[in-house]
């Protein structure tokens, strides 16, 4: 199992990868941090856990789809996020990286 905090991972945005052991949704936030929208979408996309809705809900709002945004933040078991982007990616990285590990 691999702890990871947020600034750990802003710290790795300019590696080639990501950091090894990650599970699926801190992969994703870590192409996101790196500007690659798409490819964070397509870690998460066929993922079926709470944290999976909760990264998919943070991007269709950074996208600007809010209709789809709010889909997902009730899937995840989330309030719809009123924080900047920058906050809740924060936020989120900081939730799932006590508990990162391999998916």
């Amino acid at each position: 199992m691999l702890n990871v905090s947020a600034a750990a991972l802003r710290a790795s945005l300019g590696d080639a990868a990501p950091p090894p052991h990650l599970r699926d949704e801190l992969v994703a936030l870590w192409h996101d941090g790196r500007g690659d929208w798409a490819r964070a979408h397509e870690a998460v996309q066929d993922v079926e856990t709470p944290a999976a809705a909760w990264v998919h809900a943070y991007l269709h709002r950074k996208e600007g789809d809010l209709g789809n945004a709010r889909y997902w933040y009730a899937r995840a078991g989330q309030p719809a996020c009123a924080t900047s982007l920058d906050a809740e990616w924060e936020a989120i990285v900081s939730a799932l990286g006590d508990t990162a590990s391999a998916s």
